[in-house]
């Protein structure tokens, strides 16, 4: 029993007014992260597909999942698009605030991530806490084990750490990382497809239709092959020429030789030619690189090793880059990267561009734009891009850009975990719509499917009623057959190069590109440094055993160029409609 009488009056009291106080201290900091939460629900997240009540017992709940780590300073790092532009500014200063875990996010250009990621892989050294990656590296994080599975984090170290309503369910590009043995190793932050960009105002132009009609026999529409896309091209540049007195062209595309005309190839142009195998999100044996697996190890980028990376299908693609950059886009194309390139058709002279990132939506939408009505409604479209004469039914079509958390085995446990409170910040319901409006990269269905996105559609030019599609799931990243992504990708832009300047035919560049893949591949597997699905190198045999065989690599074409072919563009979203609804 507590005796009163062994303590001072005044040590009692000294000793309750310190528990009291301690008390309150305590609730005023609980108050002020809750505080900070309303604050932020009132201010800025304002839509939602969570009703405000969800929205705060989501935020109370990371209040609550951050306490162990009140007070540490953790850093993340992604590329500069203006999703994470979002993220660095209003996401990191949000979840600081009401967790209390100092969050810095840090934008740097793409190549850059990839370099400090392999610094990190390679020195084991932590440089960031959490990595915005693009799933383009799935195949090289599975391979080489320096990556901790979200899967895993969620299973285990963090187990007590996810959110609840996190709901792996709704994102639509868990397929795109997710590995060969089945396991999730990110987690999607952002996603955005190539696809066909075209000047509907022009296409519906009566003169432009019945000229279009008279020269090729068919319809002006969206084109449906690519027989249809250099048909348009031609028209514009060659017979149109001026509209509304200006000169115009029926493509754009860009040719200088920089790490971007890489990503402009790996980004899936082989695949929208036809040259991989069926398989969906990606080729199988051969993916849209012309790499060939068997039981999931890399067997050769050659025609003589199985592959199709110099196979008739990418030849022809490669062509038909080079014929359509240098007969029907501006002339200074030649000489641009891909950011150069990226806001010309926005200037109003281009009716086409078979190669469009959605992630330009927003600065394609700004008023005053020449492309933009004074309602603020586009006078473009999006539609899904033509493909090759290649191209089969169940091929994918073009290349989706998956940017995920992902987290290293070399980064600090707690370290770790504090940035996938972070991740899983940036992700949650409370938050993603928002974002979406943001940057206009959608990673969720219930967001895709949201009134809101519904009200924006009119404004964005076909991309809600993309990602509302049973089309989207043709367009996928960089799949689980490339062995190591940072070391292959550098390739790409060095021999397309050659093809590009005309230093090379295109046959000679893709040769030289598919035997210095090899090389590397070949280098892999005698290092043995993965211990995953490694490279197995097929040896080289005459090219036409593989050509005979059935799928990638495929043999020449009597005809490249079949007749074109078009589809109106309210036909096409009908179909869309219909196919939903079935």
């Amino acid at each position: 029993m507590f005796n009163n009488n062994k303590y001072p009056k005044t040590l009692l009291l000294s000793a309750a007014i310190g528990a009291v106080s301690m008390g309150l201290s305590v609730q005023a900091s609980a108050d002020e992260y809750s505080d900070a939460a309303k604050k932020w629900l009132d201010q800025e997240f304002k839509n939602s597909t969570l009703s405000k009540e969800e929205q705060m017992k989501e935020l109370e709940w990371f209040i609550k999942a951050a306490e162990p780590f009140r007070g540490m300073e953790i850093n993340v790092v992604s590329e500069t698009i203006a999703t994470h532009e979002y993220e660095s500014k209003v996401l990191a200063e949000a979840f600081s605030e009401i967790t209390g875990i100092e969050l810095t996010h840090t934008l740097i250009q793409e190549g850059d991530v990839i370099e400090k990621l392999q610094t990190q892989m390679q020195s084991g050294r932590n440089i960031y806490d959490g990595w915005v990656n693009d799933s383009d590296l799935i195949g090289t994080h599975f391979r080489y084990g320096k990556v901790m599975p979200v899967e895993d984090i969620m299973n285990g170290e963090g187990k007590d750490l996810t959110l609840p309503t996190l709901d792996l369910d709704d994102f639509i590009g868990l397929d795109f990382t997710t590995a060969p043995d089945g396991k999730l190793y990110q987690l999607p932050d952002q996603q955005f497809a190539n696809l066909y960009w075209f000047r509907a105002d022009w296409f519906e132009r009566e003169d432009l239709k019945k000229q279009f009609m008279d020269i090729y026999g068919y319809e002006l529409g969206v084109p449906v092959n690519w027989s249809a896309y250099e048909d348009i091209a031609e028209f514009f540049s060659v017979h149109v020429k001026e509209i509304d007195g200006e000169r115009v062209y029926g493509h754009m595309d860009y040719g200088k030789k920089d790490p971007s005309l890489g990503w402009r190839f790996t980004d899936a142009w082989f695949s929208m030619a036809g040259a991989g195998d069926k398989g969906l999100p990606n080729g199988l044996p051969v993916d849209e690189w012309g790499i060939r697996v068997e039981e999931c190890h890399p067997v050769g980028s050659s025609v003589s090793r199985g592959g199709a990376t110099n196979g008739p299908a990418a030849v022809y693609a490669t062509t038909k880059y080079v014929d359509w950059l240098e007969k029907y886009a501006p002339p200074e194309a030649q000489g641009m990267t891909f950011s150069e390139a990226g806001p010309v058709p926005a200037q109003g002279n281009v009716a086409q561009q078979i190669f469009w990132y959605t992630a330009f939506t927003a600065s394609m939408i700004e008023d005053g734009l020449p492309v933009v009505n004074e309602d603020g409604t586009p006078k473009w479209r999006m539609a899904p891009s033509p493909r090759g004469p290649y191209w089969e039914e169940g091929m994918k079509l073009g290349y989706q850009d998956v940017g995920s958390w992902t987290f290293m085995k070399s980064t600090p446990k707690e370290r770790r975990l504090a940035a996938w409170l972070y991740a899983q910040f940036t992700v949650s319901k409370t938050v993603s719509l928002e974002k979406t409006i943001a940057g206009l990269t959608p990673i969720r269905e219930s967001d895709i499917e949201s009134d809101v996105m519904t009200e924006m559609a009119p404004k964005l030019g076909g991309l809600v009623e993309f990602y509302r599609s049973p089309a989207r799931v043709q367009w996928s990243p960089t799949g689980t057959n490339v062995p190591d992504y940072p070391k292959l990708a550098q390739l790409w832009w060095q021999y397309i190069a050659q093809a590009a300047s005309g230093e090379a035919t295109p046959q000679k560049a893709l040769d030289g590109l598919a035997q210095a893949q090899d090389r590397v591949m070949e280098r892999l597997e005698r290092a043995n440094v993965m211990p995953n699905c490694g490279p197995k190198l097929n040896e080289p045999r005459d090219p036409q055993y593989w050509l005979d065989q059935p799928g990638a690599p495929k043999p020449k074409l009597d005809n490249e160029k079949p007749q074109g072919k078009t589809v109106r563009y309210d036909e096409l979203l009908k179909t869309w409609e219909e196919a939903r609804e079935s």
